[in-house]
């Protein structure tokens, strides 16, 4: 009895400390009331107000937190944007320009004469020194006119002589005297010495060498002293002289550009534009003077020929200079920097500035290169639209882009005022 009794206190006991809450484990009752305890304190905590400065708090640091997470996503975004890119860029500008073939050629003199002796005898004056300029009519050499004076004189005296003898017929005739024969012949007598006396004048002008044309004297061949001849051989020339203004050039034309020249050739447009080997002076525009029927079967080329002014005898017979075969005028042609046109595997093309300061990609015909570092293009761009300059490597259509005005080399004013009026 005793016992059951005390298991059944046990059994109560369990089941009160349950509907308190309490569960029991293996019957250790300590970490059940510890348990207990602390659902007693976080009960009463829970039952105390939180103060408003801890709620300012709270939001303060949370809108700061936020703002930074905002500021962060901000620069990262920056990061990520790629820079703007730094180019030089130029309007499109619209001119007349010429429409041409480069070729390489040199000069000739427009007139060369070889003085010689046209009398013979000794040389007793030069009037000139090597390398002069000379003109028509210059006196250059005197040859010994003596012997043709006596000859001369002789020839009057003998005309004068002629022409009284035929008076004298003339006369007797009239009376019926003589013969018409005789009259006949005193009148062709005195026409005879007349002539005579004209022949020995010739002579005595022939003594004095005067120079046929406006040109430069070479070197003389002979000097005072000598005797000359005045046969026409090889030993007879004095001097030679060349006409320099104006002056010829002469270049060939390539078999495959024919077909184009012939295109143009007679048109009011065709020059022939002569370029010293220094550049130093401004280029020569001149007429196409010559063009040869036959192609050279050894080069395939063609001659040609242009009558350039040469008035300060800046180009020289014999010189190589550059020469440009202007067969018509292009009106009003878009032109371009060079360095504008950019080559890709699909092609040429050329980056247009927009409003916005983003570029576009064109696809563009380029012509033939111009003066002053500029090109034709033929499409794909319009007069005054921006073009990029320099600067194309990193760029991609739609870039952004920070442009600066381009400036033309050698002082080309057209496309430098057109480089500023970009911005």
């Amino acid at each position: 009895m005793g016992t059951e009794n005390t298991l059944a206190g046990c059994e109560l006991e369990r089941t009160a400390k349950t509907e308190m809450g309490i569960q029991l484990e293996s019957g250790n009752g300590a970490v059940t009331e510890v348990q207990e305890r602390r659902r007693v304190k976080t009960s009463r905590v829970s039952r105390q107000r939180i103060p408003r400065w801890g709620i300012l708090l709270f939001v303060i640091l949370a809108a700061f937190a936020v703002a930074r997470t905002l500021q962060r996503g901000v620069e990262a975004a920056k990061t990520t944007q790629p820079p703007v890119r730094p180019v030089l860029v130029a309007k499109v500008i619209s001119k007349d320009v010429p429409l041409y073939l480069d070729e390489i050629g040199t000069c000739a003199a427009y007139e060369t004469v070889q003085v010689q002796a046209q009398v013979s005898g000794q040389i007793i004056a030069r009037h000139f020194q090597d390398g002069a300029d000379v003109k028509k009519g210059d006196l250059l050499f005197t040859i010994d006119p003596r012997p043709y004076q006596a000859a001369l004189e002789q020839a009057q005296a003998q005309a004068t002589l002629d022409q009284i003898t035929m008076k004298r017929q003339q006369e007797l005739r009239a009376r019926n005297v003589i013969s018409p024969q005789d009259l006949d012949t005193a009148q062709a007598n005195a026409h005879k010495s007349e002539a005579a006396a004209a022949a020995a004048q010739v002579n005595i002008d022939f003594c004095y060498i005067k120079s046929p044309i406006n040109g430069r004297a070479g070197l003389r061949l002979v000097d005072v002293g000598n005797i000359v001849s005045g046969n026409t051989g090889s030993g007879a020339v004095l001097l030679t002289i060349q006409g320099l203004d104006p002056i010829y050039t002469d270049f060939t034309v390539a078999e495959t550009d024919l077909a184009l020249v012939r295109k143009y050739l007679g048109g009011p447009n065709v020059k022939v534009q002569t370029y010293s080997p220094d550049e130093k002076i401004p280029p020569r525009v001149g007429d196409l003077y010559f063009i040869d029927t036959a192609v050279q079967p050894g080069s395939g080329t063609v001659k040609a020929r242009g009558v350039t002014p040469n008035p300060d005898h800046a180009l020289w017979p014999s010189e190589f200079v550059r020469v440009r075969l202007i067969l018509d005028t292009i009106k009003d042609a878009r032109l371009v920097p060079s360095q504008a046109v950019q080559i890709s595997q699909s092609g040429p093309f050329i980056f247009v500035l927009k409003p916005d300061n983003t570029v576009d990609l064109r696809p563009v015909k380029p012509g033939q290169r111009q003066d002053g570092d500029l090109m034709v293009v033929e499409s794909g761009i319009e007069p005054g639209e921006t073009v990029v300059v320099t600067g194309q490597l990193a760029l991609a259509p739609g870039t952004k882009v920070d442009p600066k005005p381009y400036n033309a080399p050698n002082g080309a004013s057209d496309q430098a005022a057109a480089s500023k009026s970009a911005m």
